[in-house]
C-alpha cells in the first residue's frame, strides 16, 4: 500500500500537495514522535521537548505536532496537543478531533467534529476528506462521493485531499492520509 501511495505522489505535480497554504504528503518524523513524551513536542529552537502549552508556540507548531503524532498513530498524545491549542474551534484541530475520534473507533464524535470544522470552515477540504473517508468506511459510498464533489466544487480539484479520497472510492478503502 506504501508503494502505491508513493507511486501516486510522485506522479502528481507538486501543486497537488497543497490547499490553504497547508501540505497533505505524510509528515516527517521528529523528535516530536521519537524522543518527546505525553503532551511535550520538539522545540529545534530550544533542541529540546517542550510543554505543547508553551506561550513562544503557536497553533500551527502544534498542528505540525499533532499531524505527525496522528500519523505515528500516537492518537491519545495528539488529543493532549490539540487540548492545548490557543484557539479549541481552530478548524484544523476540529479536524484532527475527529481524525483521532475515527481512527480509535468513535465514528458519531468524529463527524460531530467535521461538521465543526466545515460550519467553521466550508471550503476546509481536509475535513471533507477526511469525514467523507469515515462516510465510505461506514458504507456510505454516496456520502463520501458528494464529498469528493463538493471539494472539487469548492476549488479543491487539484489537491492532496481530493486525491486521496478519489483513490479511497476506487479502492472502496479509506486512506489515513
Amino acid at each position: 500500500m506504501r508503494l502505491i501511495w508513493i507511486a501516486a505522489l510522485a506522479a502528481l505535480p507538486l501543486s497537488a500537495f497543497a490547499a490553504g497554504g497547508e501540505i497533505f504528503a505524510p509528515p516527517v518524523k521528529t523528535d516530536t514522535t521519537t524522543i518527546c513524551t505525553g503532551p511535550m513536542i520538539w522545540d529545534a529552537a530550544l533542541e529540546r521537548c517542550v510543554r505543547a502549552d508553551q506561550s513562544h508556540l503557536s497553533d500551527d507548531d502544534r498542528h505540525d505536532a499533532v499531524r505527525e503524532l496522528a500519523y505515528a498513530g500516537a492518537y491519545d498524545r495528539a488529543l493532549a496537543v490539540l487540548a492545548r491549542f490557543d484557539d479549541p474551534g481552530d478548524v484544523r484541530a476540529l479536524t484532527y478531533r475527529g481524525f483521532v475520534a475515527r481512527m480509535t473507533g468513535d465514528m458519531p464524535a468524529a463527524m460531530d467534529y467535521y461538521r465543526a470544522a466545515l460550519a467553521a470552515d466550508p471550503d476546509y477540504h481536509p475535513a471533507r476528506s477526511y469525514m467523507a473517508q469515515g462516510l465510505l468506511a461506514a458504507g456510505d459510498r454516496a456520502g463520501a462521493r458528494t464529498e469528493l464533489r463538493e471539494i472539487r466544487a469548492r476549488g479543491g480539484r487539484e489537491t492532496w485531499a481530493a486525491f486521496s479520497l478519489a483513490q479511497a472510492l476506487r479502492s472502496n478503502s479509506g486512506y489515513a492520509y
